[in-house]
């Protein structure tokens, strides 16, 4: 047979084929949604990004290479999250990674059936998120940030630190189930180490302005700030105010003392969303969220800031001191 010949019936041959023999078409690829409730300059976002990316890629799952990532940063606006769920729906993610609750909200309007793992959020069988945390039974898992009680110890703490406090405003989002949970814990304690405690929301800064000028008129004053997405969003003027009225505040989150609080107690959030990428993993593997349990937090920071103590007068007990995980001077 000629060469000729050869080529003319091998390409009619060909022509006949199905189409997946000619061309296979190459599968594609694994798609992820990230929406956070930070704005996507903000320090803590950037650490968060990186540990879920970091965590990733310990699984062999590489940005751009193996998998696509999209994110959105609401910076706790509730209109972004609904918007940011609805352009994350568009992206047709195979799963999306949500920071905390209003993030996990949005996007369960937006997309129900597209598998969410969460991180930061405080209460999710209160708020709905998931049946229970051994169970979830839904399209969402996670990480939970930490059990109510620990409010508790904040207001022990801020003692510790501070004896002369005799008097406490509680910088909380009452609209929150996590705001009331939080809030009542704390008044469990209170009478105990003979606290005067009183609330101040912290729906917008003209809020939480007037609510701890007002309070600090009074000595013997100190601040609570209990874990909301609105705290953390106006993390940058609580920690101002605090400053400027001279109140010793403690805080739930090591990232408001690196921004010069003076004192935290609470989970490591960073390793939360190093973690977060195992479930993802293991969803982009074909496993159910309604499978996978909700995690707490294996590890809890104590944090002190020494150059806010000084600027307040305060002497940190050495116990105290001891106590630490970190000390920044």
């Amino acid at each position: 047979m000629k060469r000729r010949e050869f080529i003319t019936l091998f390409g009619g041959a060909a022509a006949a084929w199905p189409l997946p023999a000619r061309a296979q078409q190459p599968e594609r690829m694994p798609r992820i949604g990230v929406l956070s409730n930070l704005t996507e300059d903000d320090p803590e976002a950037r650490a968060r990004d990186a540990a879920f990316v970091q965590g990733l890629r310990q699984l062999d799952w590489i940005a751009g290479r193996n998998v696509q990532i999209e994110y959105r940063y609401a910076a706790a606006d509730p209109a972004r999250f609904r918007s940011f769920a609805a352009e994350l729906a568009g992206f047709g993610p195979n799963v999306v990674l949500a920071y905390t609750s209003p993030a996990v909200a949005a996007l369960q309007q937006s997309m129900p059936s597209v598998p969410i793992v969460f991180a930061s959020v405080i209460d999710p069988v209160g708020a709905g998120i998931v049946e229970t945390l051994a169970r979830p039974g839904g399209n969402a898992t996670g990480f939970t940030v930490f059990e109510y009680g620990i409010a508790g110890k904040w207001l022990e703490l801020l003692k510790e630190i501070a004896p002369a406090v005799t008097r406490a405003a509680i910088i909380r989002d009452p609209a929150i189930p996590a705001g009331i949970g939080q809030f009542a814990a704390i008044q469990s304690v209170a009478p105990s180490l003979g606290i005067e405690f009183s609330a101040i929301g912290v729906r917008d800064p003209a809020e939480i302005e007037r609510g701890v000028a007002t309070f600090s008129r009074s000595a013997n004053g100190g601040l609570i700030v209990t874990a909301s997405v609105l705290a953390t969003a106006h993390r940058r003027l609580i920690i101002e105010i605090a400053a400027r009225y001279r109140l010793p505040a403690l805080y739930p989150f090591r990232y408001y003392v690196t921004g010069d609080g003076l004192m935290s107690y609470g989970p490591d959030q960073v390793d939360q969303f190093r973690r977060a990428a195992a479930y993802v993993d293991r969803i982009l593997k074909g496993e159910k969220p309604a499978d996978l349990p909700v995690q707490a937090p294996t590890k809890y920071e104590l944090v002190i800031n020494l150059k806010t103590a000084k600027a307040l007068g305060l002497d940190v007990p050495p116990t105290l001191l001891a106590r630490a995980d970190e000390v920044i001077e």
